[in-house]
């Protein structure tokens, strides 16, 4: 998972909880920060206006460094949204690792303004998709076609916002594997 400050609140929390909950182990990663060390997350409402609402989240926890990773050790990619990737998209480590993904046909879940990442490694063209609407012209740009809701297309998972997090993750996992079925309850043995 990539991160950085003032990437959304619920975007990072919510993905990374669920994943670790059915069992993935996710890494946390941020162009130049350390093992240990924090981002600094922004908590986003809708409240009707022409756009959202942000306000100060969480601190949310990087467990490992770009360079500790081998983006070909890992199974998938999860890129959240809010404010982090309109800098996050200026790290070449970024894009390199992105692209990797894509070139090697691994899942990638995409969220809100996760796409702008994803638009300035050049992987969109031709991809099916949607983001939060404010990035429409923008991913259009990088070749893919606009669609209004969660779309899964080959190894892409794309919402528009949290809100969409019910669909979006249940996409992914299904796009993962994840076997995360509800056992059903059995009865006391009397």
């Amino acid at each position: 998972m990539i991160l950085g400050d003032f990437g959304e609140d619920y975007e990072l929390m919510v993905p990374y909880q669920t994943l670790e909950t059915v069992g993935h182990s996710v890494d946390t990663v941020c162009p130049n920060k350390e093992a240990g060390e924090t981002v600094k997350i922004a908590i986003h409402d809708f409240r009707g206006d022409q756009t959202y609402l942000e306000e100060r989240g969480h601190n949310f926890n990087v467990n490992t460094t770009f360079d500790e990773i081998d983006p070909s050790e890992y199974d998938a990619l999860v890129v959240p949204g809010g404010r982090a990737p309109e800098y996050l998209r200026t790290y070449d480590i970024v894009l390199d690792t992105v692209q990797h993904f894509f070139e090697a046909d691994k899942p990638v879940a995409a969220l809100c303004h996760g796409p702008q990442i994803l638009a300035a490694a050049d992987v969109l063209d031709g991809y099916e998709m949607t983001a939060y609407p404010a990035v429409r012209a923008e991913v259009e740009s990088a070749g893919c076609s606009w669609v209004d809701e969660v779309t899964v297309d080959q190894n892409l998972v794309t919402g528009q916002a949290w809100p969409d997090h019910p669909e979006w993750l249940s996409a992914f996992l299904e796009l993962l594997e994840s076997d995360v079925a509800a056992e059903e309850p059995t009865a006391a043995d009397d």
